[in-house]
């Protein structure tokens, strides 16, 4: 197995190496602290297109008819398909570098191919898309972790991937021993 090495320093000054291998998957509350903290930057990026579609498209896009806000089908259309873009590129490009947004990175848990390298961009978006209705359908693809062997989500079983939890000493912003 091609298990990606680390190295953190321990009290001592003393520099070891890990084995991602061997450290556990990652619980259910850690990996939805890390999604709540990665919520909030993704609804801020959300909020800067909203943004940039009301100065391009002004107000005139939207009306209130009855009580109700209607918008114009296109902008809202490519409002979506630009938040969607948005949301998967955000997790996408921080899967596929080192395997950490920034929530995860707070939180102490990294997502891994199984054999321990940083996940392809086909895995990215097998567990961006699967992960959505894990979570929507009442939690039911999360909840899959207390029932499987590897406590493996149902998202990580379809992409192939692992969320493992990182020892304390970690240091993600080091680069890695080759």
């Amino acid at each position: 197995m091609n298990a990606e090495n680390t190295q953190s320093e321990n009290k001592a000054g003393i520099t070891t190496r890990h084995d991602e291998s061997t450290y556990p998957r990652a619980g259910l509350p850690r990996r939805l602290a890390a999604l709540l903290y990665d919520g909030f930057l993704v609804f801020a990026m959300w909020m800067f297109i909203g943004y940039a579609m009301l100065g391009i498209f002004g107000t005139d896009s939207n009306q209130v008819v009855d009580g109700v806000v209607q918008t114009d089908s296109v902008v809202s259309t490519l409002t979506f398909l630009l938040m969607v873009a948005s949301s998967s590129g955000f997790y996408l490009w921080f899967w596929t570098r080192g395997g950490q947004t920034l929530g995860m990175i707070s939180w102490r848990i990294k997502a891994l191919s199984l054999d321990d390298r940083p996940m392809s961009i086909r895995q990215g978006i097998i567990r961006f898309f699967s992960a959505w209705p894990a979570f929507w359908l009442g939690g039911i693809g999360y909840l899959w972790l207390y029932f499987d062997k590897d406590n493996d989500a149902l998202h990580d079983k379809l992409s192939a991937t692992k969320v493992v939890l990182m020892p304390k000493g970690y240091k993600p912003f080091e680069k890695n021993p080759t």
